[in-house]
């Protein structure tokens, strides 16, 4: 084997792209809800999905929807979509989906986070600052779910 046939085995992976695809800022009571000086409540979601763009080169996206309210009243909703362009070549199949699910969000996650925090800013409150996420337990969790949902289906 020639030295460029065993570098064309090595396992590659780049970040072609990040950047933010889509984004929204809802303030449905604004200017009254910037009277009240209540505490909101936040609830964050978080959700990933990746796609095959073309051979090697996969899409991963990072959905954060983050809901304010005091009391019943949305003080604001904040949603963003970081995605990223990542080149991933010579990965051994069962390797992939961990990759994609794990470390691609990871690289996304503090950009995501900036954005968040800079959206609550600009539209007038109070930064919204993310905990860190753990990716990985999150991934194992979704494949406990889908292995308990398959075993149900099967049983039934």
């Amino acid at each position: 084997m020639t030295g460029a046939a065993q570098e064309n085995k090595q396992p590659i992976f780049n970040m072609d792209k990040i950047y933010v695809k889509d984004l929204s800022l809802e303030i449905p009571h604004a200017p009254k809800i910037f009277m009240g000086r209540d505490n909101p409540q936040v609830d964050i979601q978080l959700h990933t999905q990746a796609g095959s763009v073309e051979e090697g080169v996969f899409e991963v996206v990072v959905t954060a929807t983050v809901t304010a309210k005091i009391g019943e009243k949305i003080m604001f909703l904040i949603e963003v979509k970081q995605a990223g362009i990542f080149q991933i070549r010579n990965v051994p199949t069962d390797e992939l989906e961990p990759i994609l699910a794990v470390m691609c969000p990871n690289i996304l996650f503090p950009y995501l986070r900036e954005v968040v925090s800079d959206v609550a800013v600009r539209g007038g409150f109070a930064p919204v600052l993310l905990n860190p996420i753990n990716f990985d337990a999150l991934y194992q969790q979704q494949k406990q779910q889908q292995a308990q949902a398959a075993s149900s289906t099967t049983t039934h």
